[in-house]
């Protein structure tokens, strides 16, 4: 196998997660990973369901987005990817979903502030949301101006310690080191989605976590300074 059919396969099972972790309904959703020293992204394809989903299938697209292989056209979420690997060094793998409470999340245009310690253990900080897409951008290069705006948002923040974003009115993209990372960060994205909607219907006015522990549980997972687990520090 060269590592170009190991990329693809990697892809492919992430995108494969997706379905089993029920964070996609139809097609709605994408996986992709970079191999960085070639230059090259896999990424699944446009509307293909993922029933009938081959690792020979999957797409493959230069940096710019040209596509070199795969024959199935890219998804039409490839433009936002590109964009985050050109911008966010260190991610390996992007991951788009509708999954349902961060999704929620989007179309009200509000960030998951960090409520308890199941956040803090992922996400350092709230998860960003987007401003919307101006009329221009949007009349423009759609998706590219979408990872622009995600790019846009994450000045001053860290994307490798929030490793997620909801495009206001949108939906969520999460990233990681890899592919299969980056399914585990979408996943951990619902899930604190899906605690803090209930945890606000119990208590509208809720306050975030104190910052001081925010910070105890990320780095007791995360950083030089991490000592939970046995050295694999993006799983709880």
């Amino acid at each position: 196998m060269t590592d170009l059919d190991a990329l693809k396969d990697e892809v492919f099972r992430a995108n494969l997660e997706l379905v089993r972790l029920r964070l996609v309904t139809g097609t709605w959703g994408n996986a992709s990973g970079i191999d960085r020293s070639r230059g090259v992204v896999v990424i699944k394809p446009s509307g293909v369901d993922y029933d009938s989903l081959t690792p020979g299938e999957m797409a493959v697209v230069d940096l710019e987005g040209r596509e070199i292989g795969g024959g199935l056209r890219p998804s039409s979420d490839t433009a936002t990817h590109l964009e985050i690997y050109r911008s966010f060094q260190g991610v390996g793998g992007v991951v788009h979903t509708h999954s349902v409470h961060a999704t929620i999340f989007a179309q009200a245009s509000r960030e998951i502030p960090c409520l308890g310690t199941t956040h803090a253990d992922h996400f350092l900080g709230a998860v960003p949301v987007t401003r919307f897409l101006s009329e221009a951008e949007v009349r423009g290069d759609y998706e590219r101006e979408t990872g622009r705006l995600i790019i846009e948002r994450f000045q001053g923040l860290d994307p490798l310690a929030t490793p997620g974003v909801l495009v206001a009115g949108h939906a969520p993209f999460s990233w990681g080191a890899h592919a299969a990372d980056a399914v585990h960060n979408s996943m951990v994205l619902e899930q604190v989605a899906r605690l803090a909607l209930g945890t606000f219907a119990l208590d509208p006015g809720i306050a975030p976590l104190p910052a001081y522990i925010q910070e105890k549980h990320y780095r007791r997972k995360h950083g030089p300074d991490a000592y939970y687990g046995q050295g694999n520090n993006r799983r709880s």
